[in-house]
């Protein structure tokens, strides 16, 4: 019976058969002929129904087997595998069944991965080749099954993989049995799926849950050439090429050096073991525990400790020959800085390792969280793709982020190094310690890691106020400009494809979201941020958060002190949209009310509505204002502004009062005013600029020239207010000036009146210049960058800038001197603090030698800060010759390090002589620029921004326009932002050009107004 049932034959006609059978057998006589022949047929029928089910099933089979094949074809499947064969077998229909259903879904097919799985721990073991750029490896993963699955689906890209190879872990204390339970797993097939970089292992029976399996694959590679992945570089010493291999994984390239599970959230722990010739040493993570030389091969064999659970991308190593300089903190980690023999002994990697020493014990103290690791290594490379990476133990820096000569680095070129090195550190917690979830909140580590900067810098030298200055125009102000954008993005941004993930990492990410913690620290208080900083890491140490719990944390200390505010539903607006509200402050011009009411209104900010008709996005404001006089300012006040308009009660408001807002920038967003407030805040500034802060003087600079440029308020605010300087001391609002008048000068310089506005510049410029003079000649003469004088250093040097960049003849005729001078003393006496604009305004005035001069110059010189800037120098020559010879050599010959080209053209673009030239050669060149840097997050966006920033003739947004259509695909948003900038430039010239020169040609009194 059970054969009955179990054939489709039988059952369709099966009561008849049985039937048939029960009245032959047991009601008819057996003896006659009849009977036989009635047998006969039974046995007939019998043997039929067999023959049917065999048919049926075999066919049943193979459709299953051509549907696995079908379901496999962008991944053809290998043969098997060496470790264990595969052929399939029929495990039942129920298995079947379940099998097909899995086929259907294929989960290599997702951009994700599955979530079936997850790896508690790698053995990496990897011999790397320098003599031919290969490596060869195995990995040994321990997996935990989540779902039960037959499927094991994680990342490789561009590795060649030769064994693969699943056992189940048995029960006895971890070791691998071939008892129940333990074992060699069948493997049904493995292949590729290059679409998603994903590896497929296909097994035949199903992984349980809650059990633990090892997946072991061997993997050969080539050593790429190609910044990322694991990649080689090359620097010479005493005329010999030497080179080095090093890691770069961030944000999703761990796959081209293993096979991995490539998602921040599958954090494990990870042993690895190199071998490599013993000319090289190599790093890691973590300490070396054992060394072995094997006397067969003579190569050397080094096994590292294990890690902490941590994410793939910032597992590291490197194979080179460097030396070190090392220290130690008071809590026994070892600091290592690894750089080329000759920097070494030279001492260029001693000021980092000094400030490094200090920064530990700073994060230590102000997070009250441990460094987790025994020692941490800062490893200087020639060539990297970023300015760093925050490798856990092993922070990975380009050289010229990190090696200093102190004989010929300017203080600026000090204070962006120490900066560089503040934002590793504090990714030590966040990020290492404390890692996103996925990509959407990669702000969660840039942006606190970019806040960080600017405190952990003031940590190091607290009379640079760094947070509370050079954040405004550094940081805030920045941003802002792309923020105001309709291409902007809000800062967590739902990511899907592997593609999508390099857009994530812009200046939104960084720049903004250290402008919003910055907000919120402010918001809150310092001890009560730090206490939810706190919470947070040793909440979430080890391990992944998402932006709700930092949110949640927040609001919790927050209510500690019986401070009942939502962190979540505030922040959430400034997180989740894009942009920025424009908050407009007026006077209550109503009867009815009492003076000491204003009007406070918000809506988004944007360049280039006009009519602004999307005004659908609400921020709740943390708005602080303050009133005052010609003598004194009230105490700020705290309103929160949730709505479109609100009316508030203020202090008393006269005729002559004016009203100030976002006291010390401290908000994420720009302050309109009526005009009557612009006047008397004008007047104040030329009479008696000190009532005001210095952050205030800075962000009213800003704002009223980026309210005018998006045409809220008229173009001659923004001219008269600036009328000031002559009586600005500081250097913050000089900087200030000194970055929206750059904007302006690229947008005027090759119009037929631009002299009216360089002239209208210098004459601001012209006393304070004066009265600053030059510093003192020769390297070293301005001491060094701890010294208390920085802010005057810099003031000088700005006001130096401005004058040589808008055509003061004295300044001119200085640098001329200078240049002269080294020319023919061959001994450089210029500072190194003004050495660019020196540099540039000498190759922009002088003959087609000097350029020669500083281009030997670059090639000879060792000191990596002084070739930056004499490569700089090179860009700002007025022969269009000499201009395209640097754009092709930069390109088609190793004579400009890699990592440079991209500036190059940009500088060139800076340039009214070179724009043409530069966005020619972009456009000829792109597809050789977007193969070799349209994989490395910000060059690509950088690059573009950078050429199309300033072109600003019809003919040159056609010329865009043209571009993006034919070339555009693949750059992601950095060629919508461009159109859009470029837009924004020709209708600038459209609609306010002509009354911005119409004012300029007006005769002005002595404060800047003119009638």
């Amino acid at each position: 019976m059970g054969l009955n049932d179990s054939s489709p034959g039988a059952m369709r006609n099966g009561r008849g058969l049985s039937d048939q059978w029960a009245e032959s057998v047991v009601v008819r006589p057996r003896t006659t002929e009849r009977h036989i022949t009635v047998h006969k047929k039974l046995v007939l029928g019998f043997a039929l129904s067999i023959l049917t089910l065999i048919i049926v099933t075999a066919v049943a089979v193979v459709l299953s087997v051509r549907y696995e094949e079908c379901g496999t074809r962008d991944g053809p499947p290998e043969v098997g595998s060496r470790a264990a064969g595969g052929s399939a077998r029929l495990n039942g229909s129920r298995d079947r069944a379940t099998d097909r259903g899995e086929e259907e879904v294929q989960p290599w097919r997702t951009s994700r991965l599955p979530g079936t799985l997850r790896p508690r721990h790698y053995e990496l073991r990897l011999a790397v080749c320098m003599d031919n750029f290969t490596f060869s490896g195995d990995v040994s993963i321990e997996i935990e099954c989540v779902n039960a699955t037959r499927f094991i689906v994680l990342h490789t890209d561009r590795l060649e993989v030769d064994r693969v190879s699943v056992t189940a872990e048995g029960s006895g204390g971890g070791r691998l049995t071939n008892r129940p339970g333990g074992g060699v797993m069948r493997i049904h097939r493995h292949f590729a799926f290059p679409l998603n970089q994903m590896y497929v292992v296909v097994l035949h029976r199903e992984l349980k849950p809650m059990r633990l399996y090892r997946l072991n694959i061997s993997f050969d590679a080539a050593i790429e050439d190609e910044l990322l992945g694991f990649f080689r570089s090359s620097y010479t010493l005493h005329r010999e090429k030497r080179y080095l291999a090093v890691t770069q994984f961030s944000p999703i390239h761990a796959r081209k050096a293993f096979p991995c599970f490539d998602e921040p959230i599958y954090k494990a722990t990870f042993s690895l073991t190199l071998r490599h010739d013993p000319q090289y040493l190599s790093l890691s993570n973590m300490p070396v525990e054992s060394s072995v030389l094997t006397e067969e091969d003579g190569w050397v064999t080094d096994r590292f400790s294990r890690t902490p659970r941590m994410s793939t991308y910032y597992l590291a190593w490197a194979v080179c020959n460097f030396t070190y300089r090392e220290t130690q903190t008071d809590s026994g980690v070892t600091i290592r800085l690894y750089a080329r023999p000759d920097a070494i002994s030279s001492g260029a990697g001693d000021y980092a390792l000094h400030i490094t020493k200090r920064l530990l014990g700073f994060y230590q103290d102000y997070f009250q969280v441990q460094y987790s690791l025994p020692k941490l290594d800062l490893l200087a490379v020639p060539k990297h793709p970023y300015a760093a990476m925050e490798n856990w133990g092993l922070n990975v820096f380009v050289e010229q982020k990190i090696l200093l000569d102190a004989e010929v680095s300017s203080s600026s070129y000090q204070m962006e190094l120490t900066m560089v090195v503040v934002h590793e550190i504090c990714h030590q917690w966040f990020g290492d310690l404390v890692t996103p979830v996925w990509w959407e909140d990669v702000w969660l580590k840039e942006g606190f890691a970019h806040f960080f900067e600017y405190v952990g810098t003031d940590f190091l030298f607290p009379k640079w106020n760094m947070e509370k200055q050079r954040f405004l125009t550094d940081v805030l102000h920045e941003v802002m400009l792309l923020d105001g954008l309709s291409s902007s993005h809000p800062i967590s941004q739902e990511v899907q494809q592997a593609t999508d993930i390099d857009r994530v990492f812009d200046w939104i990410a960084y720049k903004k979201g250290a402008a919003l913690i910055r907000m919120l620290a402010n918001v809150m208080g310092q001890p009560l941020f730090q206490k939810g900083l706190n919470d947070y890491l040793l909440s979430h140490m080890y391990s992944n958060a998402a932006r709700d719990d930092l949110w949640n944390k927040l609001s919790q200390a927050m209510r500690s002190e019986g401070r009942d505010i939502d962190i979540g539903e505030m922040m959430d607006r400034w997180t989740l949209q894009m942009g920025y509200p424009v908050v407009t402050i007026s006077k209550n011009q109503s009867e009815q009310l009492p003076t000491h009411y204003i009007i406070v209104s918000q809506e988004h900010f944007l360049y280039g509505q006009d009519p602004r008709s999307n005004n659908s996005l609400q921020w709740q404001v943390p708005l602080t204002v303050a009133v005052g006089n010609a003598s004194m300012i009230s105490t700020e006040k705290l309103i929160w502004i949730n709505n479109k308009t609100e009316m508030h009660r203020i202090g008393e408001v006269h005729e002559n009062t004016w009203l100030l807002g976002n006291i010390n920038q401290t908000g994420y967003f720009r302050v309109n005013y009526d005009l009557q407030n612009w006047k008397l805040l004008i007047q104040q500034l030329h009479s008696n600029p000190q009532i005001i802060s210095i952050g205030n003087r800075a962000g009213l600079i800003d704002d009223a020239f980026n309210l005018a440029r998006a045409g809220y308020i008229p173009q001659n605010i923004p001219l008269q207010l600036i009328g000031y300087l002559p009586e600005e001391s500081s250097f913050l609002p000089w900087h200030a000036a000194s970055r929206v008048l750059y904007q302006l000068d690229k947008l005027l310089d090759r119009t037929d009146e631009y002299s009216l506005f360089s002239d209208y510049v210098l004459k601001q410029v012209a006393s304070r210049y004066h009265q600053m003079g030059w510093p003192s000649p020769g390297p070293g003469n301005e001491g060094n960058i701890l010294q208390a004088s920085y802010q005057t250093e810099e003031l000088q040097r700005e006001l130096i800038m401005l004058a040589c960049s808008f055509g003061n003849k004295q300044c001119h005729r200085q640098a001329v001197a200078y240049i002269s001078d080294w020319i023919s003393s061959n001994k450089n006496r210029i500072p190194p603090n003004i050495r660019d604009i020196v540099y540039c305004t000498g190759v922009s005035l002088m003959d087609e030698d000097v350029w020669e001069f500083i281009w030997m110059k670059f090639h000879s010189s060792g000191a990596v800060s002084e070739k930056k800037i004499l490569l700089e120098a090179l860009t700002c020559s007025d022969n269009t010759f000499l201009l395209n010879r640097l754009l092709n050599l930069s390109l088609s010959s190793d004579l400009v390090p890699e990592q440079d080209v991209i500036d190059v053209i940009i500088h060139v673009g800076r340039n009214p002589q070179g724009r043409d030239l530069a966005w020619k050669y972009f456009r000829e060149k792109w597809d050789i620029l977007n193969a070799r840097y349209g994989e490395a997050l910000f060059m690509n966006s950088k690059l573009i921004g950078g050429v199309t920033e300033f072109l600003n003739t019809e003919k040159e947004l056609n010329e865009l326009k043209e571009f993006i259509q034919n070339s555009g695909v693949g750059a992601g948003p950095a060629l919508p932002r461009a159109l859009e900038i470029v837009e924004g430039n020709v209708r600038w010239h459209r609609l306010h050009r002509r009354q911005f020169y119409q004012w300029l040609r007006k005769p002005q009194n002595s404060n800047g107004f003119n009638g």
